[in-house]
């Protein structure tokens, strides 16, 4: 039971948070408002110079300017739809001035960008050229978890405030007696199970999923059953992949599905899913496509008596703007009609965390929300579902990666621990999937022993699963160890990473040597599902290998079945080898980002069928948990020294 009330536990959540938008925007700040022009489209958070190529009323009779990129510069991916963005002119100063004008990125393309104005009219300094766009700070996301903290906070004598209960652990959770219990086909006894605690809840299920075990295919099918008895579900998760992953995988159940977001940050497979996509397909689409088209007709002609000032061209000119705004607000009138039809028709509807915000269910409830990847979530963020909830059920796994919180004093408070979490601590709602299908029992074991009380299983169709056969087989877990090399890491001064080069070679030459004896020994082996991953947790060190990679011709033929990569970039991923390389080694045994625990269970279950840890026994063996690794691949007989591959 926790110590403090659940409002002031909120209440701390609410402070925390401030910290963490604080710490966000004195990084924006830093690396925005005071780095010159140059420098901002370099790093791909400006665009300079920029023109304009259309402009129109839009949704809700907003103003709108199409602008194109007039020149090649480095990677857009920081302009997506949702974004605000201030347009400005360096004609007579640039932002120095007063001419910049705010606004919100309602399109983007590689290198077009649509952009919203809350205005009636443009100011003339766009005609004067030397136009450009800056990413300005997101606040809409800080809203919006204040936003839902505030509501969970005042919620009294209603469903809201028993869930705010329930789930901070100062009311049990009820359970009823599900009848029958599910049915469905390619689940094993304990997922079943989870379904059927997932049905039999009143308030809130938590689904436990270590590495490999189906968390996200139970939960899939724990909505189709859910779907059985409810016209409507809410499913989410923190991250838009995650989200896609999720609407994938529900559609292909035959499960009509809604995809909510900016169709710039959803997958281009995905698309036919979104709202926009489903309205264009409508048969009454070219109605509201005409309706648009003559509304920028007649802003046009508006705009032509812009510098004109007599009293016939202004009466022109306002009757060209009112019969706009007629137009716009007819076309409005179908859309909103067509969006409504939509959101009523579809079975899941699927959105981030923060996207369940959207003002298109404002006003809209669920009897139950899903939330995927729970673990990962702050907790600011995972309130805004419940809010629109009677029932919640989370999936995930805390012994993974944690949500990423960027204001160490924030983190140290508190604010990394998720819902979940506390849900797991404080509630008995939890239940655990233990049967991984992923990895040979020897390189799950290092991980079950340290994160999961010993209580993972390997199925039988994984456990003993190897590359090769006979004395031909490959060790599933290789850790080799560089002590005594001289190996010493190097301190990237522009990232202020780092790596350690004489360990990525040792890597590729270890590799190298796997490699030629699969070609040579295994060629039956070397079908496209045969996929390596190069992981490490300094961005440098992927840097590094990504470099030496290219350099290795034997291996660089084969591009197409490696991916190299930092840890965070293979959650919820997998492959048939992992090289990790762990980069650490001095002489003060320090060992800084390796002391992130969660993220090493991330990269040590990413392996199938073999797994090869690289790094300095001597640095690691200062912490305990690393002293727990050494001793494991010593009684696993999977420990080998540097030097015998010199």
């Amino acid at each position: 039971m926790p110590t403090t009330d659940s409002r002031e536990e909120l209440q701390r959540v609410l402070s925390l948070l401030d910290l963490e938008r604080e710490e966000d925007l004195a990084h924006y700040q830093n690396l925005l408002l005071r780095t010159p022009l140059t420098e901002r489209r370099r790093q791909g958070t400006s665009w300079y110079p920029v023109v304009v190529t259309e402009s129109g009323f839009g949704t809700g009779g907003n103003l709108f300017l199409e602008v194109e990129k007039t020149s090649d510069q480095l990677s857009s991916a920081h302009f997506q739809p949702g974004r605000p963005v201030s347009l400005f002119s360096n004609a007579t100063g640039g932002k120095g001035s007063t001419n910049f004008l705010n606004g919100t990125i309602t399109a983007a393309r590689p290198r077009t960008l649509r952009i919203a104005f809350r205005t009636d009219d443009l100011p003339d300094w766009i005609d004067d050229g030397k136009l450009g766009v800056d990413l300005l700070f997101d606040e809409t996301s800080y809203q919006e978890m204040r936003a839902a903290v505030n509501l969970v906070l005042a919620a009294k004598g209603n469903r809201l405030a028993e869930l705010r209960e329930i789930l901070l652990g100062h009311q049990p959770p009820r359970f009823r007696r599900p009848d029958p219990p599910a049915v469905a086909q390619g689940l094993n006894d304990s997922q079943r199970r989870a379904v059927d605690t997932v049905l039999a809840a009143e308030d809130v299920a938590i689904l436990h999923g270590p590495p490999g075990t189906g968390k996200t295919t139970t939960l899939v099918v724990a909505v189709a059953q859910t779907l059985q008895r409810e016209n409507q579900v809410l499913v989410c998760a923190p991250s838009n992949t995650a989200v896609d992953l999720l609407t994938e995988k529900l559609a292909a159940r035959g499960l009509s599905v809604l995809r909510l977001g900016n169709p710039g940050r959803v997958s281009e497979e995905l698309q036919r899913f979104t709202l926009d996509a489903r309205i264009a397909a409508d048969k009454h689409f070219p109605r509201i496509r005409q309706l648009r088209r003559q509304a920028d007709e007649h802003n046009r002609l508006a705009h032509q008596y812009k510098r004109s000032f007599g009293s016939q061209e202004r009466e022109q000119r306002q009757r060209a703007v009112a019969e706009a705004r007629s137009l716009s607000k007819e076309a409005d009138a179908l859309e909103k009609y067509l969006v409504e039809s939509q959101l009523n028709g579809a079975q899941v509807i699927t959105a981030t965390l923060v996207g369940a915000a959207n003002r298109l269910l404002r006003g809209r409830h669920f009897s139950t929300v899903f939330i995927d990847e729970a673990a990962q979530a702050l907790e600011p963020a995972t309130w805004i579902p419940v809010t629109k909830a009677d029932r919640v059920v989370f999936a995930g796994d805390h012994q993974q990666l944690p949500p990423t919180v960027k204001s160490a004093k924030a983190a140290a408070a508190g604010l990394g621990q998720t819902l979940f979490e506390k849900g797991i601590q404080r509630t008995p709602a939890g239940v655990l999937l233990p049967t991984q299908y992923r990895m040979h029992a020897q390189i799950m074991q290092f991980s079950n022993e340290q994160f999961y009380q010993n209580q993972l299983r390997a199925d039988d169709s994984v456990k003993e699963a190897v590359l090769g056969e006979g004395d031909y087989a490959e060790p599933p877990v290789e850790f080799i160890d560089t002590a005594g090399c001289g190996f010493e890491e190097q301190p990237d001064a522009e990232s202020g990473s780092i790596a350690n080069p004489d360990e990525a070679r040792l890597l590729f030459r270890h590799l190298s040597a796997f490699w030629e004896n699969l070609v040579g020994f295994h060629p039956a082996l070397l079908t496209p599902t045969l996929n390596v991953g190069l992981i490490s947790p300094y961005k440098a060190q992927v840097e590094t290998l990504k470099t030496l990679f290219a350099q290795q011709p034997p291996l660089a033929a084969y591009a197409a079945h490696f991916t190299i990569q930092t840890i965070d970039g293979f959650q919820g991923q997998e492959r048939e080898v992992v090289y990790i390389s762990l980069v650490r080694s001095n002489g003060k045994n320090e060992i800084g980002f390796l002391r992130d625990l969660r993220r090493m269970n991330v990269a040590l279950t990413r392996a199938r069928k073999k797994l090869v840890v690289i790094g300095d026994s001597a640095t690691l063996s200062a912490h305990p948990f690393y002293r727990a690794f050494l001793d494991y691949v010593d009684r696993i007989g999977a420990y080998r020294s540097a030097w015998e591959f010199e």
